[in-house]
């Protein structure tokens, strides 16, 4: 494990959320209310009381942050966003082992509406991650026709695409139908046999015929003596 489970599940709370945005996906996911309640149960988040069009304004702003520390073109400018997001909420670490979890930490206050819930737990995640040097594990797919954000967990990082049963599968067959192309266009055509083909052969006996005295007819017998 890279990052320690808390750490690890709120940043796939930030894939999950960044990808809803049609920026990254080209069709918007959270287009209200019910489609952010879809995105607090797939998740999982308790403690999460009745949302409002607030709560959906404060995801969709923080949305734009997240995505943004993501594309940050080096550890300064994620450091400036990261602390934007995790200083503008009342962050309250503790303890819990909730729903028959093991025990994990918090960092949003109990009762706290759905957006500095977010900010609290998924922003000191991404803290974390800076904090360990591990910011170039935040990545974009590299699918030529996909945006989507993912967190590289692999030790040796090399996870390239959002998704290995769609985006890797496909440019995993590109790949292969683009090396039978080199392949097949590299080979050499068809080599000539030794003395060439039959039909040719053919073609210089004839000719050696053709030299022959007479034109190629050939000798006429002796007459007979006596």
């Amino acid at each position: 494990m890279i990052f320690t489970h808390d750490t690890e599940q709120a940043l796939a709370v930030v894939v999950d959320l960044v990808n809803t945005s049609a920026a990254t996906d080209g069709e918007e996911e959270l287009a209200g209310l019910p489609d952010l309640r879809a995105f607090v149960e797939r998740n999982d988040f308790s403690g999460v009381g009745e949302l409002t069009e607030a709560d959906l304004a404060r995801v969709l702003g923080l949305r734009e942050r997240f995505h943004a520390v993501f594309r940050a073109p080096d550890v300064p400018s994620a450091v400036r966003l990261i602390n934007e997001v995790v200083g503008g909420v009342r962050t309250t670490p503790h303890l819990t082992d909730h729903d028959g979890y093991d025990w994990h930490v918090h960092f949003f206050a109990p009762g706290a509406p759905m957006g500095e819930h977010l900010a609290a737990d998924c922003g000191m995640a991404l803290a974390y991650v800076v904090a360990e040097g591990e910011l170039d594990r935040l990545r974009t797919c590299e699918a030529p026709d996909c945006s989507r954000v993912l967190v590289d967990l692999s030790r040796n990082r090399c996870r390239r695409y959002c998704d290995s049963r769609t985006c890797g599968n496909r440019m995993h067959v590109a790949a292969y139908r683009a090396r039978q192309r080199e392949a097949v266009s590299q080979s050499p055509g068809p080599r000539p046999s030794p003395g060439g083909s039959g039909r040719d052969r053919a073609f210089a006996g004839a000719a050696s015929l053709r030299d022959l005295p007479g034109g190629g007819s050939p000798p006429a017998s002796p007459p007979p003596v006596g």
